[in-house]
């Protein structure tokens, strides 16, 4: 999603989006380029998403050998439906949707 600065065949190293973050002013205890992979996750699953859609979506291998050798599904309409509706989510936050800080749970 992101190209690399000095190749458009490689994507940007999870190195500079995290120093981006720390240029935005985030610590590195509050958040960085996999946490936002989390994050979706999270929320996507408190959505209901089928797991099966979500782990496709992030790219997770299988880690049932015997579900690898049988399944090929791709999931492909639920995704595109999931990711338009992450973006329009996105798309609220934007538009300035109030945000709620949850506090993490110990």
């Amino acid at each position: 999603m992101f190209p690399g600065e000095r190749t458009h065949n490689r994507l940007m190293s999870e190195n500079t989006v995290n120093a981006a973050l720390r240029r935005l002013g985030y610590a590195k205890d509050e958040m960085t380029g996999h946490g936002f992979r989390a994050l979706a996750s999270t929320l996507l699953n408190e959505q209901a998403w089928p797991r099966d859609v979500i782990e496709c979506q992030l790219a997770h291998a299988e880690r049932s050998k015997v579900r690898v050798a049988y399944n090929r599904a791709e999931h492909l309409p639920e995704r595109r439906k999931m990711m338009q509706q992450w973006a329009d989510y996105l798309g609220k936050l934007k538009a300035g949707a109030e945000v709620i800080r949850i506090p993490q749970c110990a």
